[in-house]
């Protein structure tokens, strides 16, 4: 399994570099600037950085957290109430890194894709629509149920192919409730072995909020962490191609 800063410096946004790139992704009270499949942000004049876009799709059981995990990672204002998404939604955030080995600064282009249970179940195209051209799948999950934990290895099997190429992680939400959780680190563990899938933790409530919110990964750590496993996801492509390519040489 990766590393967690093997690919990209997890703390780049810190510097004064990055902190000028992300000044142009953040609100007058700091919060991060919520953007429109249409829109873009204007970064400084003196910045270049390569934009690259990826589809990453939320799936888990419903009432786990994954509108709430797209709007919190894009900058949206957390829902009050809970209610399943009815169709479709989609959000956009941008997000600045500095690739190691390269010493460049890649723009990610981020796009959470979500449907609820009922919606998919009952339209034919949903699920189809979400799949179409995905890059990332995250499989989301409450620390405080274990079923929807359980229910990660079925939805892993029905969704994803050996060898897809596509970027699977999964999101534990409300880790501000940790002392509460029904899932152990160890459970966590064995899980991360057996799937080679990564598994993040995220509070569903606004950074600083919460009880444990000291101790709680900031969503500019998970946004990092989640571009670096597309980017290695990139890398094993690119491997791949170059890997098919030089057998069809050799048996030529």
């Amino acid at each position: 399994m990766l590393k967690p800063g093997s690919l990209l410096d997890l703390k780049w946004y810190q510097s004064p570099a990055g902190m000028e790139i992300i000044s142009s992704l953040q609100r007058e009270d700091m919060s991060h600037k919520t953007f429109g499949l249409l829109e873009h942000p204007s970064l400084p004049s003196i910045v270049t950085a390569e934009e690259v876009q990826y589809k990453i799709m939320l799936v888990g059981k419903n009432g786990v957290g994954k509108t709430a995990t797209a709007t919190n990672l894009t900058g949206y204002s957390p829902m009050e109430n809970y209610y399943e998404t009815p169709g479709i939604q989609v959000w956009q955030t941008y997000w600045p890194a500095r690739i190691r080995q390269l010493n460049k600064v890649v723009l990610f282009n981020l796009r959470f894709w979500e449907s609820g249970a009922t919606a998919t179940r009952k339209f034919d195209h949903i699920l189809p629509s979400l799949k179409e051209n995905v890059d990332c799948i995250l499989f989301v999950f409450s620390l405080l149920d274990k079923s929807s934990f359980d229910e990660l290895p079925q939805m892993i099997s029905r969704l994803t192919e050996p060898n897809d190429n596509v970027c699977k992680i999964a999101i534990g939400t409300k880790f501000d409730q940790f002392d509460q959780s029904e899932i152990t680190q160890s459970d966590i563990q064995i899980f991360e072995q057996q799937y080679d899938i990564p598994v993040f933790k995220l509070q569903n409530l606004s950074d600083g909020a919460g009880q444990g919110a000291e101790s709680t990964p900031r969503c500019d750590t998970i946004r990092t962490l989640v571009c670096e496993q597309l980017w290695a996801k990139d890398l094993k492509s690119v491997n791949r191609t170059v890997t098919t390519k030089t057998s069809q040489e050799i048996v030529f």
